[in-house]
């Protein structure tokens, strides 16, 4: 058994809603919103919650954290393509030691990845 636990991974940024909207359809996660900041819950309850909160600075320079996200049941290319029409903008792809994945950020330019999915007929 483990003392700590992530309960959630929070997000600076100008628009929380706008936010926890698009990770929650990328995610399928539930929204919830308050004035300044939006929660979103997954619908696993051992997965970690993620947090908007609004803030007047800018996203300045490359996260120093970021989601790696992997597809369980489609391809990275129609993950990153999905991913696209909600709103992130694609930043490079990337191969190394036989590993691919994509770059994306989110509305607000934060950096997140999508890995090849572990089943290699969907890569």
């Amino acid at each position: 058994d483990w003392a700590l636990s992530v309960n959630a991974i929070t997000f600076d940024c100008h628009n929380s809603g706008e936010l926890a909207r698009f990770w929650g359809a990328a995610l399928d996660y539930k929204v919830t919103a308050e004035e300044n900041k939006a929660i979103e819950t997954p619908s696993d309850a051992h997965s970690s919650r993620l947090m908007f909160l609004k803030v007047p600075e800018d996203k300045t320079v490359k996260n120093r954290v970021h989601l790696d996200l992997r597809p369980s049941d489609t391809s990275r290319y129609a993950e990153v393509d999905s991913l696209i029409g909600l709103g992130a903008q694609k930043v490079a792809d990337f191969n190394e030691h036989s590993w691919t994945w994509t770059v994306l950020s989110d509305p607000e330019g934060n950096e997140f990845c999508v890995e090849q999915p572990i089943d290699p007929l969907m890569a």
